[in-house]
């Protein structure tokens, strides 16, 4: 953390209660500073029943399932993971997961009638006749001046099911699908079978354009099979960090061969704990081995057979001493450190935040001398904090913004700052997910989705000043 931002926060008296005193807040069950503090003030009722936000904020909804975009197809369903670019002319690029299986609205519409619009050799998946695979991403050309659309369009087709990701240095989005599916017939969940001409389960880099563009669709192989949410990178080695939204996932990093281009190859391999071969982090059943703030020495355990098609790479580093986590989902790399989200960890399985501080030394021989540290950064175990933490982002003043992903009732998006303390910033009204979270360049503008109802969406307001 930059010596100016902690100084601030130290300086602040809302951060005056430090982890200590949360944890103790938490489990004696009383009122805690972050449920009744939120640092923009009291959240104002929406009259649309959107989108609550504090006084002073606004959103808009800058696009929807089904909308027309400029290439001709339609916005499919379901944004899921983004992140945001600089543009030419201080515009701003918007890449857009879309968590979709060939049975739902995709950008061919529900016929596939529009296909004929694109080269089809650029999808990675055809499917059945009629029935191509149709996730991907989509691109979202924004002028935040005005606070309007300039053009969208899509930007990557024929996956399944992409669910988060992450930005890289170079300007790219690798996009993750959350799917094994291998070729042929396939049954998802209570649904009809889908039938697929290619095995998934991979990551796909997409260039952040302007300009109408899509790109090929070639996976990053190498960089294991398996069901991907996010990843970060770490822009000062190329290496890449990536979650598995399994209840029993691990948590991996890749090593390129050549920083900065993944398909070249490189090294697949799953984060062990020194200290406790074959780890248990999800603190369920009572457990309490993990706590926060206790950091923990970590090595990182080789993966073989990464395309492996029986889905069991999660098998194989645990029964060679790799961690297990409990739905590892959002991931984010910020001021040197890669958060993550665990969606059902801790005891209360609400969620956990973990943080990961690489080695100075990280991939390489230096680091067996000088480990890279693991630290359980929030895990509240209090739905009135957070409950269910999903995507995540860093923000411009130094807090992370969490997306909650619950059932039944408002969700919010929830803001954690550096010492781990938890306020509220937004709620839903829809009862959809919240994902996506992302901040333009400029720093003026949030975007984010509401997944199930199909729409993106770009909050303004006074935010704080970078610290």
């Amino acid at each position: 953390m930059p010596s100016n931002r902690r100084a601030f926060l130290k300086s602040s008296a809302v951060f005056a209660l430090g982890m200590s005193g949360l944890k103790h807040y938490v489990a004696a069950g009383e009122p805690t500073l972050e449920s009744q503090y939120s640092r923009f003030g009291q959240i104002v009722p929406d009259p649309h029943n959107i989108l609550s936000l504090p006084a002073g904020f606004d959103y808009r909804i800058i696009s929807h399932t089904g909308d027309q975009m400029d290439d001709g197809l339609l916005v499919p369903d379901k944004p899921d993971g983004m992140a945001a670019f600089a543009g030419p002319n201080g515009l701003t690029l918007l890449v857009r997961n879309h968590e979709i299986e060939p049975r739902q609205q995709g950008p061919f519409g529900w016929g596939s009638e529009l296909i004929d619009k694109i080269d089809r050799e650029l999808l990675y998946d055809l499917g059945e006749e009629g029935k191509p695979c149709n996730a991907g991403t989509t691109t979202v050309v924004y002028d935040t001046r005005n606070q309007r659309v300039v053009r969208q369009y899509l930007s990557l087709c024929g996956t399944i099911r992409n669910c988060a990701g992450g930005p890289t240095s170079r300007g790219t989005w690798i996009t993750c699908e959350e799917a094994c599916d291998v070729v042929g017939k396939n049954k998802i969940d209570d649904g009809p079978e889908i039938t697929c001409q290619q095995n998934h389960g991979y990551n796909f880099e997409v260039p952040a354009s302007a300009d109408i563009r899509l790109a090929p669709a070639i996976p990053l192989k190498q960089m294991g099979r398996f069901r991907h949410e996010a990843v970060a990178e770490d822009p000062h080695t190329g290496i890449v960090y990536q979650t598995e939204d399994l209840e029993d996932g691990l948590i991996y990093r890749y090593l390129p061969k050549r920083p900065g281009d993944l398909a070249a190859g490189g090294k697949l391999q799953a984060l062990a704990l020194i200290h406790l071969s074959s780890a248990d982090t999800r603190n369920w059943n009572g457990d309490s081995t993990f706590t926060p703030g206790l950091r923990h020495a970590v090595r990182w355990i080789d993966l073989d057979d990464v395309e492996s098609p029986n889905d069991d790479l999660r098998y194989q580093g645990f029964d060679a001493g790799a961690a297990r986590f409990a739905r590892g989902e959002g991931m984010w790399y910020a001021d040197g450190e890669v958060y993550f989200a665990c969606t059902n960890g801790g005891a209360a399985e609400l969620g956990q935040i973990w943080k990961y501080t690489p080695s100075p030394s990280e991939g390489m021989p230096g680091e067996v001398a000088d480990r890279g540290m693991l630290e359980l950064f929030v895990e509240p175990n209090d739905s009135n904090l957070v409950a269910n933490a999903d995507n995540l982002t860093s923000s411009p003043w130094g807090d992370l913004i969490v997306c909650e992903d619950r059932d039944g009732q408002e969700v919010r998006l929830v803001g954690v700052t550096p010492d781990g303390h938890c306020y509220t910033f937004a709620h839903n009204h829809v009862h959809t997910e919240f994902s996506g979270a992302t901040f333009s360049p400029d720093g003026t503008t949030l975007f984010v989705n509401l997944q199930h109802k199909g729409m993106t969406l770009a909050i303004t307001g006074p935010w704080p000043r970078s610290v």
